[in-house]
């Protein structure tokens, strides 16, 4: 058994009955590792292309054709069998070529193929993200597989400034030259409707339109304002993930740097904006890009006609859903909290521009053009708008601003962020320890969502020719917010393609792969800063078992120390893991001491 002479070991040995909640957890991951395998069926061939119309779109693109492999890796990770990693890659090579092989006749930047070395051609990092997301967390199971290292190495450098022919880097500005990115480089012009679209093709009677549009018409004027594109936005941050799992795979510190690099410009950029984010700078790295520093696709002021034929305006300044874990990024790298407390700074400065009306205290969440805001509103063209008019902070709601909140919280323990969220989350409420009921409530939802999902995909009788590549995304057996951070003490990862962040990961030296051993199931019951509480069961009655435990999910917190049970005694252990065994039905509670963000992040095996 791969263990080292220096590895703390403990011994487990007292059997103990069985919780409700262990054998929830071991049914969840069998029974959708299962449900997978009839999914891959179902709507993938044996090359492992997806059957669908492969399309370039934001509507409907490569991002919802990989999104049907999300949290598959994830789940792998946690214990699940092997054989989803293996359909995962299947999916995965297939999809690359797939892709590749898919052209545009309309769309300029994809008359070559969607994809160029193995990358989208050229869109946004919202969407990008999102395809990407199952593929970076890949190394958690196999960060060895030579294929991910030499495609993270690329795909990094394509960020770099690695390749001239690659343009998307400008390293004297440390600026991603436009919205609009990928392997065939920036687009530096305005994005038209049909670049975000696609080509032309027909919907009524054939596609359920993600937005409800029945023509393609509605497609293009679904995007009629989501023009500009050019210079950088703090969605680019997403890239920044490429950069990390390069360095968490290799330990090459060019990768490490350059992620750095990138985030440090955008907190002076903060800065420079009075501690407001902006979401648009200029090719030349100012904050002035000709949008204002509150312009941009998904900016501070993006609102849109979002129906336009339904006259309906939706507020969509999504970079705040995401940019917050560009700064996670530089967190797990660096464990200095000033990359995150300027988010913090940002929501308190956004919310202190509350107003009360009619006894409620009402709170901005966007800010921009006033005039433009009323021009949308009455339905009219915005373009022939002056190019100066009325600025200030609009959409007030109940709710605080707070994206990233939950985030904040995780990573700094202050308290005092979670008052910006209408409620406490009942995860949060658990670790507290006002909700004991969570864990088998959460679990026992997700089985009931996987048996919906299961008899959906039964009840599906579209062909390939009618069917959109988001259809079956609804309809993924793979769900593991709830396993995330039970099992874990972690952040859920959904589609944001980002970083795992967790307290614990777990390894089976036995099988020598990640996730938790045949028959152990895993409860994190208590976070503070510098411990974790975690109940380990072995549910088997014949077999021990041995399980590894990490600090972090890239081995970035130090454990200092575990102690079994309330009144045994703390066992020094000063590394990144420790290794319990597990009699037959043994089950303990562990309290281990940690240093969080002490060591550099890393994808390596513990036995490596």
């Amino acid at each position: 058994m791969p263990q080292s002479s220096r590895d703390v070991v403990i011994q487990i040995a007292t059997p103990q009955p069985v919780p409700h909640w262990a054998l929830l957890e071991r049914q969840l991951l069998a029974a959708q590792a299962a449900a997978c395998e009839a999914f891959f069926a179902r709507y993938f061939d044996e090359r492992g292309y997806l059957l669908c119309v492969p399309r370039w779109s934001g509507d409907d693109g490569p991002d919802d054709a990989l999104e049907n492999l999300l949290n598959w890796t994830m789940l792998h990770a946690l214990g699940a069998d092997d054989r989803i990693l293996t359909l995962f890659k299947k999916g995965m090579v297939g999809h690359f070529r797939q892709y590749t092989e898919a052209k545009t006749s309309e769309v300029p930047m994809g008359r070559d193929g969607m994809y160029y070395q193995e990358f989208h051609a050229c869109f946004d990092w919202l969407h990008h993200g999102e395809a990407w997301s199952p593929i970076v967390l890949h190394g958690l199971s196999e960060p060895g597989d030579r294929a991910l290292v030499r495609r993270m190495r690329r795909w990094a450098g394509m960020y770099m400034a690695d390749d001239p022919h690659i343009p998307n880097y400008d390293p004297e500005h440390r600026v991603i030259r436009s919205f609009f990115n990928g392997s065939r480089g920036p687009l530096l012009r305005k994005a038209t409707a049909l670049d975000w679209a696609g080509d032309p093709i027909d919907v009524a009677g054939r596609f359920r339109a993600g937005h409800g549009e029945t023509s393609f018409q509605e497609m293009l004027d679904h995007f009629r304002d989501y023009t500009d594109v050019v210079g950088d936005n703090p969605m680019n941050l997403g890239a920044t993930t490429l950069g990390f799992t390069a360095y968490a795979l290799t330990g090459e510190p060019r990768y490490r740097d350059w992620v750095l690099e990138y985030v440090d410009a955008w907190v002076e950029h903060t800065e420079a904006n009075n501690g407001l984010i902006p979401s648009s700078v200029g090719l030349d790295g100012t904050i002035d890009s000709g949008y204002g520093w509150y312009g941009g696709v998904y900016g501070w002021g993006f609102s849109i006609l979002q129906i336009p034929w339904r006259g309906q305006v939706a507020h969509r300044n999504s970079i705040f859903q995401r940019a917050v874990y560009g700064f996670g990024n530089a967190l797990l790298l660096t464990g200095e909290r000033r990359y995150v407390d300027l988010w913090r700074r940002m929501l308190d400065l956004v919310n202190a521009n509350s107003k009360v009306e009619d006894g409620r205290t009402l709170y901005p969440h966007l800010y921009g053009r006033l005039d433009r805001l009323e021009r949308l509103r009455q339905g009219g063209a915005i373009d022939d708008l002056p190019p100066q008019g009325p600025e200030g902070w609009y959409e007030f709601r109940p709710q605080k601003f707070a994206p990233g909140a939950q985030e904040l919280y995780y990573w700094t323990l202050d308290r005092s962020a979670l008052e910006f969220l209408p409620q406490q989350p009942r995860w949060i409420a658990y670790l507290d320890g006002e909700d004991p009921g969570y864990p088998v409530a959460a679990l026992q939802a997700d089985l009931e969502r996987l048996r919906l999902k299961v008899g959906s995909m039964r009840a599906d009788t579209r062909s390939p020719d009618c069917t959109m590549s988001d259809d079956p995304n609804r309809m993924n057996p793979a769900t593991t917010d709830a396993l995330v951070q039970l099992m874990l003490g972690g952040l859920p990862v959904g589609r944001t393609g980002y970083p795992l962040h967790c307290r614990l990961r777990y390894f089976d030296p036995a099988r020598r792969r990640a996730g938790l051993p045949e028959d152990v199931a895993a409860l994190v019951e208590r976070i503070a800063e510098n411990e974790v509480t975690v109940t380990l069961v072995n549910l088997s009655p014949v077999h021990e078992r041995t399980v590894i435990a990490q600090g972090g999910a890239y081995a970035e917190h130090q454990i200092t120390s575990v102690r079994a049970g309330e009144g045994g005694d703390a066992q020094a252990v000063d590394r990144s893991h420790f290794v319990v065994r597990l009699a037959p039905l043994a089950s303990a509670r562990l309290v281990v001491g940690m240093q969080r963000y002490a060591n550099p992040p890393t994808l390596a095996l513990p036995w490596v």
